[in-house]
């Protein structure tokens, strides 16, 4: 594994001690209430409070009705802080004013410090975590949390433990014998973006044969030697991109071929072309894992002006 990768990539930064010890504690919020030390990270409809300096370390006695509470750790910095979590609904968030600024992770993520970036997505995945695991996957009845806000338990049955999850996707940098980059314009998607390609690591396969399968199901193309990365969290909404580079395995013969429902257009592109086509295509933004892989192989920053 490649850290001197790692550390470009906005959302793998973090400076906090997720103190997993503590969570145990019964009376954890309670003591972290009364800390004067703790901050509280304020989260609604997937965006963070924001302060003069990035995210907004509120008091706890500042602190709306919160749905859930999510203690997320200490920071590193000597200082040891606690952070925690408060996901709020839309009638506690209205309590704080028409002046209350929130910011959304994926296009403030590249700009945040380490540890506000570790925080907001720490944050941001155990939210859509909690939301979305309201109700046993086994009984349908509801669950509470519990445990510094990590699991869910069923009301009437403490035994049944839900932990959060996260899906593994691969996302890949495909070249050719001339070192040319693979991108393809994904059907969700306007059609002048261009991003390079990725999907989900199915259960009972590893990492290489998902880089393997996912290429050639969305483009038609064989590769070989894919080669790890790093990784980055990507909790939109609960997702780890895996990043890898390949290439293409000129002894399986195949043609380049979108699949049609995903990607609707591939294109191969060189450094020159690439960056001859910068007023006509949008590229993968700056808090991406995406953008780290096309700048590692373009050699340095891409100057464009039409990222998304």
């Amino acid at each position: 594994m490649s850290y001197e990768f790692t550390a470009r990539l906005a959302l793998s930064r973090h400076e906090l001690d997720r103190d997993y010890e503590a969570r145990a504690r019964p009376s954890l919020f309670d003591e972290l209430w009364a800390d004067d030390g703790t901050r509280v990270l304020l989260l609604w409809n997937g965006q963070a409070l924001l302060g003069d300096d990035g995210i907004a370390g509120v008091i706890p006695a500042e602190v709306p009705a919160a749905e859930d509470l999510v203690y997320l750790g200490r920071t590193t910095d000597g200082a040891a802080t606690p952070w925690v979590a408060a996901l709020l609904d839309d009638a506690a968030a209205e309590t704080l004013g028409g002046d209350a600024r929130w910011g959304n992770l994926r296009e403030l993520g590249s700009s945040l410090s380490d540890l506000h970036a570790g925080l907001f997505t720490e944050a941001l995945a155990m939210a859509n975590w909690h939301r979305s695991h309201r109700f046993s996957p086994v009984t349908g009845k509801p669950t509470v949390s519990a445990v510094g806000g990590w699991v869910r338990r069923a009301i009437d049955d403490e035994s049944q433990n839900n932990f959060p999850r996260t899906d593994a996707a691969i996302i890949v940098g495909i070249t050719d014998a001339e070192d040319r980059i693979l991108l393809g314009s994904n059907a969700m998607w306007k059609a002048n973006r261009y991003s390079l390609l990725a999907g989900f690591v199915e259960p009972g396969e590893s990492l290489e044969n998902a880089v393997v399968r996912e290429v050639f199901e969305e483009s038609g193309i064989r590769v070989k030697n894919p080669t790890y990365l790093g990784s980055q969290p990507w909790p939109f909404p609960a997702s780890i991109m895996l990043g890898f580079t390949a290439v293409v395995d000129d002894d399986q013969p195949s043609t380049l071929t979108p699949d049609g429902e995903e990607i609707l257009a591939l294109r191969w592109f060189s450094r020159q072309e690439l960056a001859a086509s910068l007023d006509e295509i949008a590229l993968p933004g700056s808090t991406s894992i995406a953008r780290a892989i096309l700048e590692r192989w373009y050699g340095g920053p891409i100057d464009d002006r039409r990222e998304w």
